[in-house]
């Protein structure tokens, strides 16, 4: 029931995977949540545009390959 609200409200949910779609509600019930007991609902905005643009990635094909993609060479080592 849920997650038809989510994608009638939020259109972008439906290019999520099944998974993330689930985990996305998790998220979103969490953090509304602890913005209710904060009197903040940022948390919340900052949630939303994290899952959204993980939808734009899986909505598009060539973003989705670049992103997901080995690179080509080794980076070095890190710090």
């Amino acid at each position: 029931m849920l997650r038809a609200a989510l994608r009638e409200s939020l259109p972008w949910v439906r290019s999520l995977p099944d998974d993330d779609a689930e985990t996305f509600i998790h998220e979103l019930t969490h953090a509304a949540r602890e913005a209710a007991t904060l009197d903040n609902l940022a948390p919340v905005a900052i949630l939303l545009t994290q899952w959204r643009h993980t939808a734009e990635v899986h909505a598009d094909p060539v973003l989705h390959e670049l992103i997901t993609r080995e690179p080509e060479v080794d980076f070095g080592p890190t710090e």
